[in-house]
């Protein structure tokens, strides 16, 4: 079974669809999908369709949603000439709950977190060539937000959320490995789309200020903070990091010829200040590290 949900929910056995497209019985897929090879409760399914509020049905009716999964099922493992399981071994009954069997097959959250996994260990290596090519293998599995045609609940919508912040980190960790390889120019474009998607997100922000600075735009890298700092203000009433901060100061009291060379400086001490947001990424050219403000 070759299962994907990071974009739209595509889940096909033998290369035949087995995703529904009534909306009740695709959410019911989309969770089990999520968490093949895994037991999901009956009382997670019946979250996730009815919130609060399941009908005196509810089991019974979720019963019938499996069903129809099966007959999805057993059409795909027909055509694909597999005489070996049926529908029941694929989307077993399980005491509390059911269980996709995949069987061996392939999973894009899965790969996604092993690429990602790897390339964390790359960054903590000091190995930043190797680091950016994973993540990018990593994001590429990406094709839009996770379960993108699929109206989730409540269940569904905290695994939303949860998969778009794995993918928020391996996109830092990314950039990170980038800016350490002197590809701040080639940044600039992607990061001012991310600064203007994600509005609040200081670590975002002060590598966005880093590369702008690094490309000889010290002005364009002040604005970058005060737009943030404004949005900070007005939405959340906070005033930006301390790491964040101490990056604005250094970029502002550089001169143009050492303005790479104090922005790193500064990059270094927010380092030590401030948490990372992502799996912390070793420093063998402290020149090179870049500011932690998550």
């Amino acid at each position: 079974m070759d299962i994907e949900v990071l974009g739209t929910l595509a889940v096909r056995e033998h290369g035949v669809s087995v995703t529904p497209t009534a909306l009740k019985p695709r959410q019911v897929l989309a969770l089990l999908a999520l968490h093949a090879d895994q037991v999901v409760p009956v009382s997670a399914l019946i979250e996730e369709l009815w919130a609060g509020e399941p009908p005196r049905s509810a089991r019974t009716t979720l019963q019938t949603y499996v069903l129809q999964l099966r007959t999805l099922i057993t059409t795909a493992l027909e055509r694909g000439g597999d005489e070996t399981r049926t529908a029941k071994d694929v989307l077993v009954t399980l005491p509390g709950g059911y269980l996709l069997d995949s069987n061996g097959g392939t999973s894009d959250v899965r790969e996604f977190d092993r690429l990602a996994g790897l390339g964390y260990r790359a960054m903590d290596a000091g190995d930043h060539p190797g680091a950016a090519r994973l993540l990018r293998e990593a994001l590429a599995l990406w094709s839009g937000p996770a379960f993108a045609d699929v109206a989730g609940g409540v269940q569904l919508d905290m695994e939303c959320r949860r998969l778009e912040e794995t993918r928020l980190c391996a996109l830092d960790q990314r950039i990170e490995a980038d800016l350490r390889l002197g590809r701040h120019r080639e940044l600039l474009a992607e990061l001012t789309v991310l600064a203007s998607r994600y509005r609040t997100h200081e670590n975002l922000h002060g590598q966005f200020m880093l590369a702008l600075h690094r490309s000889g735009r010290r002005g364009e890298a002040l604005d970058v903070y005060q737009r943030l700092r404004a949005t900070l203000v007005r939405e959340l009433g906070i005033e930006p990091s301390v790491a964040l901060r101490r990056l604005q100061r250094s970029i502002l009291m550089a001169g143009p010829e050492g303005a790479a060379a104090t922005a790193a400086t500064a990059a270094t001490a927010a380092t030590s200040a401030a948490p990372p947001a992502v799996p912390a990424a070793s420093a063998q050219n402290p020149d090179e590290r870049l500011v932690r403000v998550g």
